[in-house]
């Protein structure tokens, strides 16, 4: 699975961008809070991203930064609820402001995002409430999508895997799962990540 993808921004537009890496154009479907970060095109960007595999398309979700891909990993075990409808809640609503509603169990506020009908946000509520508590009060986005040390760190992590000859792959989705499952990713470190992905991948 592709864990994030790091290259030249080429386009963007309402919903989605394309990243250039490796002489390939990826085309990544976006939430708001990822595209109004952006820089101009022909920057360099890190996008988090998603890979959804259906039997017809491989389609790739980006997003700001890990914590708002944590939540779109919550959000998608919500029954009824999948990848596209996920990424239209994450861009009408903050993060943080989500979590909020999800833990006071404020169905009325939920019901107003698009796609978020009373038994969905009902459905919410109860699977979602004791897992979002992580969730800081306020999720500040990264202006330009700069790389950051967590991202140079999480980069470095994969080519040590890559260097002990795990397949990319393989190594971009347990440091993925590592970082998604850290109650405080900031505070890893490249060991911790290094030895918690090897377990993964014993």
């Amino acid at each position: 699975m592709i864990a994030c993808i790091r290259g030249e921004l080429f386009a963007k537009s309402d919903d989605r961008l394309i990243v250039m890496a490796g002489g390939v154009g990826y085309e990544v479907f976006a939430t708001a809070g990822c595209l109004n970060a952006l820089p101009e095109t022909g920057h360099q960007v890190l996008i988090p991203v998603y890979t959804h595999v259906r039997e017809d398309a491989l389609l790739l979700y980006g997003f700001v930064d890990e914590a708002e891909k944590r939540i779109f990993h919550l959000l998608i075990t919500v029954s009824g609820i999948g990848p596209r409808l996920a990424l239209t809640i994450l861009s009408g609503i903050a993060p943080a402001e989500l979590a909020a509603a999800i833990r006071h169990e404020a169905v009325a506020r939920l019901v107003q995002l698009p796609g978020v009908g009373k038994k969905t946000a009902e459905r919410l509520c109860l699977e979602l409430k004791d897992k979002v508590q992580w969730v800081p009060e306020a999720l500040q986005p990264r202006p330009g999508m700069v790389e950051s040390r967590q991202d140079q760190l999480w980069l470095d992590t994969i080519s040590a895997l890559i260097n002990l000859g795990y397949p990319r792959s393989n190594a971009e989705e347990a440091v993925g799962r590592v970082v998604a499952d850290a109650d405080d990713p900031a505070a890893l470190t490249l060991e911790k990540i290094v030895r918690q992905a090897l377990r993964l991948l014993a």
